[in-house]
């Protein structure tokens, strides 16, 4: 009997230590996990990071924002609570700060988005919106039609073109220099494609952390695919603009 009772004590000591080590593994994995989503996004827990919100062009009153970029805001601001950071929502007029001391969420093309125009500049010369005329059945386009990179363009398609449409959005991530918090940059053609890009920018930051590393810079240009029908949820990598994009832009003839 005493054996008996023994064993059973065993057993459960056994469990218990089983059990324990299990939670003590999974808690270091989800821990790891985090320090990965951290390092990516450059928001160490107990950091402040921007959220530069851009403007509706379609409207007159400057203050207003589109729907879609609201809801862009909404899932950036879970990401920053994830990491355990702090969010400070800045209009993009009036952001007043270089590079690197913060992270920073850029949204909106440069139609829009006063810092996004300077980020393009500065470090993305080989990026152009083109702006076309003329209105589209569902309203005007609110933001560049035509986005350029080292030869290639990407042009926004109403849904008169193709079937259920077909919109851009350029993904970016800048370091003003190494060990620098990073910025990034999602300028859409329009408001859904912004929201298109946060979803695969939170979605597929680990395989971006596997390609491009924990410290480096990359641009790419993402197509939403049917937006009439599918809003943000389909979005499939168009082109790796990397290198044309940081390319120098090159000099006017004389």
């Amino acid at each position: 009997m005493a054996d008996i009772v023994l064993n059973v004590l065993l057993g459960l000591v056994a469990s218990a230590i089983s059990a324990g080590l299990g939670w003590l593994a999974q808690t270091l994995r989800r821990r790891r996990r985090l320090e990965r989503v951290r390092e990516f996004f450059g928001m160490p827990g107990g950091t402040e990071c921007l959220l530069v919100v851009n403007r509706r062009v379609a409207v007159a009153d400057p203050k207003s924002v589109s729907r879609s970029d609201v809801y862009a805001l909404m899932e950036l601001a879970a990401l920053v609570k994830e990491c355990g950071a702090r969010a400070e929502i800045v209009a993009h007029d009036e952001v007043r700060q270089g590079l690197g001391g913060k992270a920073e969420f850029c949204l909106g093309g440069p139609a829009s988005n006063e810092r996004t125009a300077a980020h393009l500049v500065s470090w993305l010369p080989g990026v152009r919106f083109t702006a076309e005329q003329g209105d589209t059945a569902g309203g005007s386009r609110p933001y560049g039609d035509t986005v350029s990179v080292g030869g290639q363009e990407f042009r926004f398609e109403p849904d008169t073109e193709v079937p259920g449409g077909q919109m851009y959005v350029l993904l970016a991530r800048l370091h003003a220099a190494r060990g620098a918090r990073p910025v990034f940059l999602i300028a859409g053609q329009a408001a859904t494609s912004n929201h298109a890009a946060v979803r695969y920018l939170v979605a597929n930051h680990r395989k971006l952390a596997r390609r491009y590393g924990t410290d480096g810079s990359f641009a790419l240009v993402l197509r939403v695919v049917n937006p009439t029908a599918y809003g943000p949820d389909v979005v499939e990598l168009a082109s790796d603009v990397t290198v044309a994009a940081t390319a120098p832009a090159p000099a006017a003839a004389a």
